[in-house]
C-alpha cells in the first residue's frame, strides 16, 4: 500500500517503537488553492527527518525549522502557514493560499503506540473511527464511526477540539487479469490506492509484475464473500470471461464496496443484465449498482485508455462527483 498517510503512520509507528517522540501533523483546513486536503498527515522527528507532506512546498521547511527551533513543544499547537502576505510569497503558497495544521508533539509511551495502532488499523480498512483531540488539555481519544461514507479523512472544528475522521485508503480489487486490469493496477498505484488481484489462473499470474500489487491466487468472487471488501473499495472486473465476471458482480453487490463495474459493450452488458437477473439471483437494484459499460466514455480504444477511463471514473464516484458536472 502506497498511500502517503499510510506511510505516515507506519513510520511514525516505527519511530514510536523505537524510543522518538514525534510531531504527528495534520491538516485541519485549507483556504484558497492547496495541494493536500484537510486530514492530510506529517510525521516528523526533532532532527528534521520526516515522511508525509502537508503542501508539497516550502511549508515543510518551515515547519522543520520551528520543530527544530522548539516552537511546537506543547502537546498540541495549532499553526497557520500563509496568513500574511509576506509569508505567503516566502513559503511559495499555490495562489495565496493558507494552511492550518493540527501540530502534535508525542513521547513514545504505551499509550501514544496504542493510539497510533488504531489509526493504522483504520487506514487498512479494519475500523473506521473519529479521531478527538482536545487543544487545550492535549488528550486524544477515538470513538467509532456508524456512517458509510467511503471518502477520505475530513475534519470538523469545535470550540475546544477537532474532530478527524479516519477511514481505509482507497481499494481497488481486481477480479481477473488482463491487458486493462495490469493498466489499471498501474494507474491505481500512481495514485496512492491499494492494489489487489485475484485470478486463480496461474498462466495470467505469471506475467504480472508490478511491485506493491497484493496477488491472491483464488477465485476473485471467493475473495469478495470471505470479506475482500470495505466501503472504500472499488470492485472491477475486466476479463471478458463471464466464469469470473459474473460471479465477482454476484458477490460484489452484497458488500459495502462503493463501486463496482464490469467490462464490456453496451450489447455485452445488456446481456449481462438480463442474465445476473435470471440465474444470478440478483434484483434490479442490484443491478443498478453496477457500472456496466465501466468507465467513463473517453472514446477509449487501447487497454491503457480504456484503464484510464476506468480509474478516472473510480474517481469521480470516490469524490461524489455526477457525470453531468464534469
Amino acid at each position: 500500500m502506497r498511500d502517503l498517510d499510510h506511510q505516515v503512520i507506519t513510520q511514525a509507528l516505527a519511530w514510536v517503537r523505537e524510543g522518538h517522540p514525534i510531531w504527528l501533523c495534520t491538516v485541519l483546513a485549507t483556504y484558497g488553492s492547496s495541494p493536500r486536503a484537510p486530514g492530510a498527515m506529517l510525521v516528523a522527528r526533532r532532527d528534521g527527518h520526516h515522511v508525509g507532506s502537508l503542501s508539497g512546498g516550502c511549508v515543510e521547511e518551515a515547519f522543520l525549522e520551528e520543530v527544530v527551533a522548539g516552537y511546537f513543544d506543547r502537546s498540541v499547537t495549532l499553526r497557520s502557514y500563509g496568513e500574511s502576505r509576506e509569508e505567503s510569497h516566502r513559503l511559495a503558497l499555490p495562489c495565496g493560499g493558507v494552511l492550518e495544521v493540527l501540530i502534535e508533539h508525542r513521547a513514545p509511551d504505551a499509550t501514544w503506540l496504542a493510539h497510533l495502532e488504531a489509526l493504522y488499523q483504520a487506514l487498512q480498512g479494519q475500523r473506521r473511527l473519529v479521531r478527538r483531540v482536545d487543544v487545550e488539555a492535549g488528550a486524544s481519544a477515538f470513538q467509532a464511526r456508524d456512517d458509510d461514507v467511503a471518502e477520505g479523512p475530513c475534519v470538523v472544528r469545535r470550540p475546544a477540539s477537532v474532530e478527524i475522521r479516519i477511514g481505509p485508503v482507497l481499494r481497488l480489487l481486481l477480479a481477473g487479469l488482463s491487458p486493462v486490469a495490469e493498466a489499471c493496477a498501474r494507474f491505481a498505484q500512481a495514485l496512492g490506492h491499494e492494489v489487489i488481484v485475484c485470478d486463480p489462473r496461474p498462466e495470467m499470474r505469471k506475467g504480472l509484475c508490478i511491485d506493491g500489487v497484493t496477488v491472491v491466487p483464488q477465485l476473485p468472487s471467493a475473495f469478495i464473500a470471505a470479506g475482500g471488501c470495505h466501503a472504500a473499495t472499488a470492485v472491477v472486473a475486466l476479463t471478458h470471461d463471464p466464469r469470473i465476471d459474473d460471479l465477482a458482480m454476484i458477490e460484489a453487490v452484497r458488500t459495502e464496496a462503493f463501486y463496482i463495474g464490469v467490462m464490456g459493450s453496451r450489447r455485452t452488458s445488456d446481456a449481462r443484465a438480463t442474465r445476473l437477473l435470471r440465474s444470478g439471483g440478483l434484483s434490479q437494484a442490484d443491478i443498478d449498482r453496477i457500472h456496466m459499460p465501466i468507465g467513463l466514455d473517453l472514446g477509449s480504444k487501447t487497454p491503457t485508455e480504456i484503464a484510464l477511463a476506468v480509474v478516472a471514473d473510480i474517481v469521480r464516484v470516490y469524490h461524489g462527483k455526477a457525470r453531468d458536472v464534469l
